[in-house]
């Protein structure tokens, strides 16, 4: 009855099935068949033996890894960046989003929300490459501009402390539009009535904003919120790397989980040490998603991703 139950729902549902397809086939190729070599974290990997026929050597890999001295100056960097974007790129979103709401001429909000939107087609090679051209210490733009000035250049690329805030307002610069346009959907959703009943009882555009705006938007913040959290200690390998490379003299402020396992792959061919970073990885981005998640039931279980 349950398996005639079953087919009669495909049936009933196969367009939509169709549609769900690629996206299952991209997911069961892509995340789920090679997750089989995380066996490789416990394996002191040969060529001739390959992923399954190399020898076991239990616990060594980690060992190697956290005995190394990189292991908590990358995960501490990675938490960290990962904090500052999820902070700042949300509230700058929230922001965008409401002045894109309450902006007034419909061909400006247009114009505005494309102007802010276009730096996410960037990739991040352009957008480092633009990095090198403004901050390179003999013929970028900035220090062309300070040295015509007749102020002293700044060696951007030798100087770690000016990393964090480059690379976050980078960050924020190129998610601002499409998070913003996530926000201001969820905006638009919003009752129109609460909207008139607080004008015609006096409320000013601020105060229907902080009153009716915000709280409606929680429930948005706090899914995505989420979502971000659980990718917390994955650092985006596309902008580190293409805004970074491979400058050592960064590495204390710039170096993540995900640089320094291909790192670790391309200059060392550390196989099995890359393998057991990248498993500890998961398992610090799994530990992280159940708190959270655990967290926000506790306050409001309706809010809670499960």
């Amino acid at each position: 009855m349950n398996r005639h139950g079953f087919w009669s729902d495909v049936k009933k549902y196969k367009t939509l099935l169709l549609m769900l397809t690629p996206a299952v086939i991209f997911f069961l190729v892509f995340a789920y068949l090679p997750m089989a070599g995380i066996i490789l974290a416990f394996k002191q990997y040969s060529y001739t033996g390959g992923v399954f026929g190399s020898p076991w050597n239990g616990l060594d890999n980690f060992r190697f890894f956290f005995n190394s001295g990189d292991a908590w100056r990358v995960t501490r960097n990675t938490a960290l960046y990962n904090i500052a974007f999820i902070v700042v790129n949300n509230v700058l979103q929230i922001f965008a989003a409401i002045l894109l709401f309450e902006a007034v001429g419909k061909w400006f909000r247009k114009l505005a929300q494309t102007a802010i939107f276009l730096p996410y087609f960037i990739s991040w090679v352009v957008v480092g490459a633009i990095a090198y051209n403004l901050f390179n210490y003999d013929v970028g733009t900035l220090n062309v501009l300070l040295k015509g000035l007749g102020m002293t250049p700044i060696d951007v690329y030798n100087t770690p402390s000016y990393w964090p805030f480059i690379l976050v307002v980078v960050s924020a610069w190129k998610a601002l539009g499409y998070g913003s346009i996530m926000y201001l959907a969820a905006i638009t959703g919003i009752d129109t009535e609460m909207y008139e009943a607080a004008e015609i009882d006096g409320a000013n555009i601020f105060q229907r904003i902080m009153k009716i705006t915000v709280p409606n938007l929680m429930p948005t913040v706090i899914i995505l919120v989420l979502l971000a959290i659980g990718n917390i200690f994955r650092g985006d390998f596309g902008m580190f790397y293409n805004m970074v490379g491979n400058n050592g003299l960064l590495f204390s402020s710039t170096d993540v989980i995900d640089t320094f396992v291909f790192r670790s792959l391309t200059t060392s061919n550390e196989i099995g040490m890359s393998a057991a970073a990248g498993f500890y990885q998961s398992l610090l981005g799994f530990g992280t998603i159940i708190f959270a998640n655990y967290a926000v039931r506790k306050y409001d279980k309706d809010r809670a991703l499960f």
